[in-house]
């Protein structure tokens, strides 16, 4: 009886039809977890909050209804500005996003991809394959300010 070497053995039992290996945290030999869509949209809205320089998400369209869809009770603030494909064992994210001003652009949309996989990755188990980030607007302080009204009529 030939013996096999640990390392023969492994890739024998990772040599699955299904090509998933020995088994994922998602695919077990005990059943399946899958993961919705709004699950990841909504880790990934609260990840790409977290770094900073982001000062939040959406473009204008998407936050004006965003905001009114909120109000009606409908709309989820963390999936505004925020796109995803879930597979069965991956996932990619498009972000749109306003930078405050004065931060660089580059090093905030490579925060946002460390965090955003760091996050999905630890949090669903599943493998982030791309985070595209669209950066189209800055913040500057004292947008949201309104205007001051005339002091002379």
């Amino acid at each position: 009886m030939a013996e096999q070497s640990t390392s023969e053995a492994a890739a024998t039992r990772s040599n699955r039809p299904d090509g998933s290996g020995p088994g994922t945290p998602l695919q077990t030999g005990r059943g399946n977890t899958t993961i919705a869509d709004a699950v990841v949209t909504k880790v990934a809205g609260i990840a790409a909050r977290e770094v900073r320089g982001v000062h939040s998400l959406g473009g204008g369209v998407s936050r004006a209804l965003g905001s009114v869809t909120q109000r009606v009770g409908i709309g989820d603030e963390h999936s505004q500005g925020v796109s995803v494909e879930v597979g069965e064992r991956e996932a990619a994210v498009d972000l749109t996003v306003i930078v405050d001003y004065g931060e660089s652009v580059p090093q905030v949309s490579q925060a946002i991809r460390e965090n955003l996989i760091k996050r999905i990755e630890g949090i669903t188990g599943l493998s982030v394959t791309e985070v595209n980030v669209a950066v189209n607007d800055l913040y500057f302080p004292g947008d949201d300010e309104p205007e001051q009204p005339a002091r002379v009529a």
